[in-house]
């Protein structure tokens, strides 16, 4: 046998072959586009569109609001028609919105944009996470821990650009940094149309269904001697897809993940805030720390696939990530007393655990969703497990700046609740004593 490639070797490595390491690269490319509008988009909107601190507030609050939308629309959609095209329509979608970005600077019309781009945004999140599940298959946790290296890699590089570019300091530059990231949906729709269409258990079992029979001309009418019906005789019943609306279970495990997903805001908005408020650390520690959760993921993301490898893995696994949360919530509410040094110190401890603790339940979260979801309908309920992370944008923001507040208190109980979240999730995706994990049955009758 001939020595494996380079080639061979990467494809042994990335589940899903050549699909798989196309939707990487789709990933890796709208991740940069990302990277450079997150980084200037509140700078585009003071400088080149000359909106008021309120009214950008405003704008980003709505169209948050309506990308909630998103997830569960887009999950809908792919358990109806074929994924690729969709998906490379909501990327086309969100290329278009970017662009128009540049044509307006009323607020009223600057909403509606927004509002559009944010649903295009949080739908192609879903539908990514869904052709992932699809073209991975059992390795779907190695896939998504790979995916989300790239995701980091992608975002840092688009946010090294666009530093580089601010650094001229005019609107120009504002405007072909936007163009930088409608560019980067167009460029992830191209490579899209290279990927295949993934099998999808929900449009075989509609293609599947037996369609009732008519009679042709020309059929003979049934004998008079033929048995008849028994009237005694059960009516056959009669099932609906599976909705996840009517699944409490999954609705509940959702919810929960709408909290466990918090340490989203910790790290963006509630860690940078308080180190500059309420510790005496240095000021230039804060971007350092961005840098250390950016590092972290790249480096630990993929070995860090083993706490998800099974669904009882990943149900096991949530005891350590309450360990997490419970260390970053204790570090941070130490880190407001002492010198600087010891703020430094136990501000980097914070931001290593909520780190660990993001990592973990990237994981798991990934894993748990999709086992706990019918084949038949993997896109609504992915759709609807996507809700939670459009809720946590939304209100996310609140419940750390409450912790805020409330100073180091604030900090312990915020930790000790997303700890008891764990545990009360882990009861929730209990086994049945077999090792498989219980799932309540969707199938609904009408009688």
């Amino acid at each position: 046998m001939g020595k494996p490639t380079w080639r061979t070797a990467l494809s042994d490595r990335i589940p899903g072959g050549r699909d798989g390491r196309r939707m990487l690269t789709v990933t890796f490319v709208d991740r940069i586009g990302s990277g450079l509008w997150g980084a200037t988009a509140t700078l585009y909107f003071t400088y080149a569109a000359g909106l008021s601190t309120a009214e950008i507030g405003v704008l980003l609050a709505v169209s948050g609001s309506v990308g909630i939308a998103g997830p569960p629309l887009g999950g809908l959609l792919a358990d109806r028609v074929p994924l690729r095209p969709l998906l490379i329509t909501v990327q086309l979608v969100r290329a278009v919105a970017s662009l128009a970005l540049l044509t307006t600077t009323d607020l009223g019309l600057l909403l509606a944009i927004t509002s559009v781009g944010s649903l295009g945004d949080r739908a192609a999140s879903v539908l990514t996470k869904l052709y992932a599940t699809r073209v991975a298959g059992p390795d779907r946790v190695r896939y998504q821990a790979i995916s989300r290296t790239a995701m980091n890699v992608g975002w840092a590089v688009g946010g090294l650009a666009a530093a580089a570019a601010l650094t001229g300091g005019t609107v120009t530059v504002y405007r072909w940094l936007l163009i930088g990231d409608a560019l980067s949906f167009l460029a992830s729709a191209l490579f899209t149309l290279g990927c295949a269409e993934p099998p999808s258990a929900a449009r075989i079992a509609v293609k599947s269904t037996p369609a009732p029979s008519e009679p042709t001309p020309g059929d003979t009418a049934p004998s008079d001697s033929a048995p008849a019906p028994s009237d005694s005789a059960p009516a056959p019943e009669k099932t609906t897809a599976p909705t996840p609306w009517r699944d409490r279970r999954y609705l509940t495990y959702t919810a929960s993940e709408a909290v466990l997903f918090l340490d989203d805001s910790v790290f963006k908005i509630g860690l940078p805030l308080w180190a500059v408020t309420a510790t005496s650390a240095p000021h230039q520690l804060v971007p350092l720390l961005l840098v250390l959760n950016n590092v972290l993921v790249v480096l630990f993301q993929v070995p860090f696939a083993r706490f998800g490898a099974t669904p009882n893995t990943a149900r096991t696994s949530l005891w350590p990530l309450a360990g997490a949360f419970l260390l970053g919530g204790a570090a941070l509410a130490a880190s407001a007393v002492g010198a600087p040094w010891f703020a430094a110190v136990t501000l980097v401890l914070a931001a290593t655990a909520f780190t660990v603790a993001e990592m973990l339940h990237a994981t798991i979260s990934w894993e748990l969703s999709v086992v706990l979801a019918p084949p038949t309908a993997q896109g609504a309920y992915l759709g609807v497990h996507g809700l939670a992370q459009a809720v946590q944008r939304s209100v996310g923001p609140l419940a750390v700046t409450a912790a805020i507040a409330a100073g180091p208190l604030g900090w312990l109980g915020l930790g000790a609740g997303l700890a008891a979240m764990c545990g009360a999730q882990r009861h929730l995706v209990r086994d049945r004593g077999d090792g498989a994990l219980s799932v309540a049955p969707v199938t609904v009758s009408e009688h």
